[in-house]
Formats: C-alpha cells, structure tokens, sequence
C-alpha cells in the first residue's frame, strides 16, 4: 500500500483498486461470481440510492438517506431511461412491477436482486449498508473481479481492512466444484499508477 501510494502522482485523490483473477472452472461446470461486499472503511465513493416501494415505505426510505424515493413516478423516469441513481433498492410489493424494466436495469447492473440484499422490506438498513461501504461484486467472462476499495487519503490501515474484508468475502464464496486453488492471482493499484501482484497467503 505505502508503495501504491508513493507512485500516486496526479493531483486528484486516486481511487485503490483490487484485481483478481479466479478459478470457476471445474471439469464438469463453469461458475460465476455475484455477491456483495462489506467494506468496514467505505471506498470514497458517494453513490445515490432509489427506493421503488409502496406509499407506507416512503418515510423510510426517506429518512435513511435514499435520493429518490416513489414506484410510479420513479418507473416513469426509468422506463424513458431517465436513470438518476447507482443503486436501487424494491420491496417484495413493487417486483411485479418490475418485469418491464429488466430490460433497461439488466444491462446496467441495476436490477434488485433478493440474493445481493436489494430486493427487501428493511428500506432503512439496506440503505444504510449501501450508503456506509456495501460494495458489489461480480466475475467477468474471464472469472475475473475488480473492486475499488479506498483512496490515496485513507490511512493504510483502513485500506487493509477493506482488503482483508474483500478477500475474505471471496473466499466464502468458493465454488463447492473447485477443488483446486480458488484465487488465482491478485493484484493491488491505484486509477493511474503501477499494478503490484500480491502474494496472497492460504
């Protein structure tokens, strides 16, 4: 990290970025990875939350910090692609709603999922979550994953953490199929500087 950020050299505050390259390919089966992270420090980043719910929600959603917050208005703005938001969260209630904009969200990595959390009753603590560090993650076509977890002001120790956090997470989600390795290699860097390969202990 000390090193990351000695070659940090722009005026602006680099973003930290983590590469890693993974086995999710068995013999029988290609895997993929779709999960999310929680990192304990953030990644500087200032994302805009919208909550679809139903009229009981909206005090919640609006009081946890959601950016925007409704069902009809907020589905008129997203189906004439007036997207104003990095997140969106729905409850339960508003799915059924939901078909007809998969084909906009989809693409965009924008449509609730139960599995990552964003599909849910609990407005208040998904926005929370999101707003304080929940990052997340998904493999490429080349079982690849990139994630940026901090910036070049944040002392070390917090960029670690985030570190630890993101590797631990990926750990979890090893493939039952993958008997071998799982993280193949990973790398360390910053938006404009060196990429350091990193010697990852087991």
């Amino acid at each position: 990290i000390k090193k990351i950020k000695n070659n940090c050299t722009t005026k602006f505050d680099e973003s930290i970025d983590v590469s890693l390259s993974l086995n999710l390919k068995s013999k029988k089966e290609k895997f993929s990875l779709r999960t999310v992270v929680n990192l304990p420090n953030g990644n500087g980043k200032k994302i805009r939350v919208a909550v679809l719910c139903e009229e009981s929600k909206i005090s919640d959603a609006k009081n946890s910090g959601a950016e925007l917050f409704n069902s009809e208005s907020l589905i008129k703005d997203i189906t004439a692609g007036n997207i104003k938001f990095d997140k969106l969260i729905a409850t339960p209630a508003m799915m059924a709603k939901m078909g007809k904009l998969g084909k906009i969200l989809g693409p965009k990595g924008l449509m609730p999922n139960p599995k990552l959390g964003t599909v849910t009753n609990d407005v208040k603590s998904t926005v929370a979550a999101l707003k304080s560090g929940q990052i997340e993650i998904k493999s490429d076509e080349d079982s690849n994953v990139g994630a940026s977890i901090g910036k070049k002001s944040f002392p070390n120790n917090k960029i670690k953490a985030n570190f630890d956090s993101l590797i631990q997470t990926v750990k979890k989600e090893k493939p039952a199929g993958i008997k071998t390795e799982f993280i193949l290699s990973a790398f360390l860097t910053s938006s404009m500087g060196i990429s350091y390969k990193l010697k990852l202990g087991k």
